[in-house]
């Protein structure tokens, strides 16, 4: 069997460490979904190629492919008359990753105005900096909202 995409070692090693970190995934995870992101034409990569390509063990493929799958990384599905999986990056992945993003924020929001609720004393400087703070957040929400209804 041939490798059926074509790579940039120097790009997917790269990719590798970049992913690795970002998505905080083991080094086998972060290749396959590396490898994945050359994947120009759609045609989509087998679980055999993986084994191969990658040479790894079938084992570690299969649980750093459940890995991907259940962290919406990657998506699968079978073509009509073939038993063979076919693997491919989640497009959707981006603006899952950012709906997390801004999720992560307002519920920060939430907790700091749950606290100055709470807060006894009223110190003016320190309700300026976390009030200045908010602010960042909110634009931050809402810079990201408007880039994801373009998405």
């Amino acid at each position: 069997m041939h490798q059926s995409i074509e790579i940039d070692e120097k790009i997917f090693q790269d990719a590798v460490k970049f992913y690795g970190t970002v998505f905080n995934l083991p080094p086998l995870a972060s290749k396959i979904y590396s490898y994945l992101l050359f994947d120009y034409e759609k045609v989509g990569i087998t679980f055999d190629e993986f084994v191969e390509v990658l040479s790894a063990s079938k084992s570690s493929v299969s649980t750093s492919i459940s890995l991907l799958l259940n962290a919406q990384l990657i998506i699968d599905h079978n073509k009509m008359d073939e038993r063979k999986r076919y693997f491919f990056i989640n497009d959707e992945y981006k603006k899952i990753r950012f709906e997390k993003i801004v999720q992560k924020m307002q519920d920060e929001l939430k907790l700091l105005d749950d606290l100055n609720h709470f807060k006894k004393n009223h110190d003016n400087e320190y309700n300026e900096r976390i009030d200045a703070y908010k602010a960042l957040l909110n634009k931050n929400i809402e810079n990201i909202q408007e880039s994801l209804n373009k998405l």
